[in-house]
């Protein structure tokens, strides 16, 4: 099971169940829910650096603002 955080730019971060966020990208996330399942890159990405981040591009953050 997996963690799922957003910031206020709407990135993504999953880490593993009841792991913390860890520390140098630990800054305003708040928790959106807990998942059973993940796609296979999120789940390589958790196995080797203990976390996965997405960051929203810009351009489709820029679009949300218009």
């Amino acid at each position: 099971m997996y963690d799922v955080y957003l910031n206020e730019r709407n990135d993504l971060l999953v880490v593993p169940r009841g792991n913390s966020i860890p520390i140098d990208l630990n800054r305003n996330w708040r928790k959106k829910r807990i998942v059973r399942s993940v796609s296979e890159q999120i789940r390589e990405d958790v196995r080797i650096y203990g976390y996965h981040r997405r960051k929203l591009p810009l351009s489709r953050s820029m679009n949300k603002l218009a």
